[in-house]
């Protein structure tokens, strides 16, 4: 096992749960409302499908980020698929495009956060906007270390949640589940947002450097934690499609079901929405700080500046849904998924070994992953009826 220098060590569990909290967030509120306009058994295969093109992609990134110590996905890119004079733009523009997709992608978790404050105590957007960025962005400005604490602390209690909120929906007045089948559309559209909801992609290098490269752990670390995203997104949608029912909009599906129970459980889906949140917001922004450190050599305190504040901003500026927010970000980091695994395939011939992902590896699996972003490209930007 080679050493890969890190800013600080993770637990397993640390680990795990940065997996976990990438993938618990809007995407995983948002899935509902889309399997609400597919039957429940096609939302069911399409999970399944789902998890094993993610986990092989998963695979893939953990040992593309191996082969080059540790690295993010720019200086991977500079690293195994850039080359001639223009390798230095095209970093930049690589650098650019992900990082755009990050900052879009946290806009709608601040947006999230802010629909939450709205409904629990009526909080102009706005204010609760503000209110979230200082809470959540201050846990990353401490650092990695701290990130995978708050990580471990905040999955433990979501799962807590998960169980109250569950037993309380039985408890509660059921709706049919949906059985009708409207369009392609919307099947693909679910794919699309059900594969997002479990990409951790951007978490990957975290766990490559926390775990120090111990291949046993990091392979089991991102089974375990997108495996706990696949329970989660089953027991999510399925609460919400038997206590909202009909009544699921493009807020979250845990605001919808809170005014559906209302009560002292509606508190507990709103905590347990912006614990969601705070764990992606968490993620994302942690890796977007070493993304940019990497690239400009700032201090670190400065790069979590440029990684955070431009999304409040863009939260702010209030042009696109909850939803919406999420399903545009989805579009750009799958077409960047597609570079990385092309970058993959040159990292593993260059390498000549394949210390995480064996045979899974291989060019037919690569090919799959890759037909797997593209179909969930099309289906981020089809309309949903």
């Amino acid at each position: 096992m080679k050493e890969i220098s890190s800013e600080s060590r993770l637990t397993f569990m640390e680990a795990t749960s940065i997996i976990v909290g990438h993938g618990v967030g809007s995407g995983i509120l948002a899935v509902p409302f889309l399997a609400s306009r597919n039957r429940w058994y096609d939302f069911v295969w399409i999970v399944v499908l789902a998890y094993i093109i993610n986990l092989i992609m998963h695979f893939m990134i953990a040992e593309l980020s191996y082969n080059n110590d540790g690295a993010q996905f720019i200086k991977c890119f500079e690293n195994e698929l850039f080359v001639g004079k223009l390798k230095t733009l095209a970093t930049w523009i690589a650098f650019a495009f992900l990082g755009f997709s990050v900052l879009v992608n946290v806009s709608g978790f601040i947006s999230g956060a802010a629909a939450v404050f709205s409904a629990w105590f009526s909080l102009p957007a706005y204010a609760g906007m503000l209110l979230y960025y200082v809470l959540a962005a201050s846990v990353v400005y401490i650092g990695m270390k701290f990130v995978g604490i708050c990580e471990k602390i905040a999955v433990f209690s979501m799962v807590g949640v998960i169980g109250i909120l569950f037993i309380a929906t039985l408890l509660s007045d059921i709706s049919p589940l949906p059985t009708t089948f409207i369009a392609a559309n919307n099947v693909m559209a679910l794919y699309s947002m059900v594969a997002f909801s479990l990409s951790a992609v951007m978490s990957v290098p975290q766990v490559v450097k926390g775990l120090n490269g111990d291949r046993k752990k990091i392979r089991g670390s991102i089974a375990l934690g997108t495996g706990v995203n696949v329970g989660l997104i089953l027991l999510i949608t399925f609460m919400t499609l038997l206590g909202a029912g009909k009544n699921i909009s493009e807020n979250g599906a845990l605001v919808d079901l809170s005014i559906h129970l209302g009560g002292w459980v509606s508190i507990v889906g709103y905590i347990f929405s912006l614990l969601a949140l705070s764990t992606s917001f968490w993620a994302n922004t942690l890796n977007l700080r070493d993304i940019v450190h990497e690239q400009t050599k700032w201090n670190k305190k400065i790069c979590w500046l440029a990684a955070t504040l431009p999304c409040l901003l863009i939260a702010l500026l209030g042009v696109q849904s909850f939803v919406g927010f999420t399903r545009l970000a989805g579009v750009v980091q799958i077409l960047t998924g597609i570079g990385i695994i092309i970058a993959y395939n040159r990292s593993r011939r260059r390498s000549g070994k394949s210390p995480i992902c064996g045979r899974f590896g291989i060019l037919p699996f690569q090919i799959l992953v890759i037909a797997g972003s593209l179909f969930s490209t099309i289906g981020s930007l089809l309309h949903v009826y």
